[in-house]
């Protein structure tokens, strides 16, 4: 039976050069970075070329660079550590973060937890597509707002949100802008300056890096506390020994996207239109996000009479690796809140199924997919009370 790969939202292989690069710092990088002696010196030498790589990736300078475990304490580290550095800053009505209804779980938790200190969290509606109103931005700003947070692209639907346009608007009131990028690093052309982004979060596994690693852009100037106390390392942002073979396989994997940014995404977006053309010939088959402003491996359906996780089985009872919605909360049952925020009733979001392609996708893999998926949706729909035809 053929295998295909169409889950790179949730994780993506290591690459074979990512490999390598962590394979070589485990023999060549025995010391604690944090020693002084050549043992040691060697390690720092592979974190600090690495934390270039990555700096080289985002446009910002290396020293701008923190290594974290992942996207989910990048994101904490960054809203809960500038929320307690403006804990002081309360007006009437306490201190005050923008983010929007769609946000990962990463985001969201994180603001429901620092609402229960005290601290005041506005949550912005998207319209149908997932995207935020920027001017409903402008007018949910207040004199205490001292945090606006909005993901890059969405992990789910893959709408990519007006991010240069959000940070100025963040800037012209003083405001500092932390973006959750994890899907989008990679993917799309970054440069932290010029989308005038103060902070940003990203996780080595989504473009071909190992898993337990990622990294938070902080600028220059920006005061964060540290969630973790210890030792001091990453400037005090971050204390324990770091992670160097961890830390070369998220660097090697921003040297290569940052080498291959040119030609992957062109091409991984060739072949998800073909996807997308394949499928919307099913009949009642629909595309949720955005039709153009959208990541360029994601194609995101719901299909009218259709559980998803039924869909999702018979899938890989094929060799066909799919998701229903976030890897991160894909074992809870309850409808994807990205999907009900742009308008979907529950029963069309459990009827929806995300394909996301990658690097080593092919046209035979996309072609095999949807040539196997017409049959299974007549047979679940021939199964279905939801399906009246």
């Amino acid at each position: 039976m053929r295998e295909v790969f169409l889950d790179y939202a949730s994780t993506s292989p290591v690459d074979p050069d990512v490999q390598q690069a962590i394979m070589q710092s485990f023999q060549d990088c025995i010391g604690n970075p944090s020693s002084i002696h050549h043992f040691g010196r060697k390690s720092r030498e592979t974190v600090e070329t690495n934390r270039g790589h990555v700096a080289k990736l985002l446009g910002c300078k290396t020293d701008e660079i923190v290594f974290t475990a992942g996207g989910t304490e990048a994101n904490n580290l960054a809203i809960k550590g500038t929320a307690y550095i403006h804990k002081d800053k309360q007006g009437t009505k306490g201190p005050h973060i923008i983010t929007s209804v769609i946000e990962h779980p990463a985001i969201l938790e994180p603001c429901r937890s620092l609402e229960d200190d005290g601290y005041k969290v506005a949550y912005l509606p998207v319209d149908k597509y997932g995207l935020i109103d920027i001017h409903q931005l402008k007018d949910t700003i207040t004199k205490d707002t001292f945090l606006i947070t909005i993901m890059t692209a969405n992990n789910e639907i893959g709408t990519i949100e007006p991010i240069p346009e959000i940070g100025k608007i963040a800037h012209d009131h003083n405001i500092l802008f932390h973006t959750d990028a994890v899907q989008g690093v990679g993917k799309l052309p970054l440069d932290v300056k010029k989308q005038n982004i103060d902070m940003l979060s990203l996780s080595a596994h989504k473009f071909y890096g190992p898993k337990g690693v990622g990294a938070l852009y902080v600028r220059n100037g920006v005061k964060l506390q540290p969630l973790m106390h210890g030792g001091g390392h990453e400037k005090g942002l971050r204390s324990s020994t770091l992670n160097v073979p961890g830390i070369a396989g998220v660097g090697k994997a921003a040297e290569l996207a940052y080498q291959r940014m040119p030609t992957d995404p062109k091409r991984i977006q060739e072949n998800r239109d073909h996807l997308i053309k394949r499928i919307l010939t099913i009949e009642e088959s629909f595309l949720n996000g955005h039709p153009t402003k959208r990541l360029c491996n994601n194609a995101h359906f719901r299909f009218t009479g259709i559980e998803g996780e039924s869909l999702l089985l018979a899938l890989d009872d094929k060799g066909i690796a799919a998701s229903t919605g976030s890897a991160c909360s894909s074992q809870k049952q309850q409808a994807s809140h990205v999907l009900l925020a742009i308008g979907l009733s529950h029963v069309e979001a459990h009827g929806s199924l995300r394909f996301s392609l990658g690097r080593l996708t092919s046209k035979e893999d996309i072609d095999y997919a949807a040539d196997e998926l017409p049959g299974i949706v007549n047979r679940l729909r021939q199964m279905s009370p939801m399906w009246n035809r």
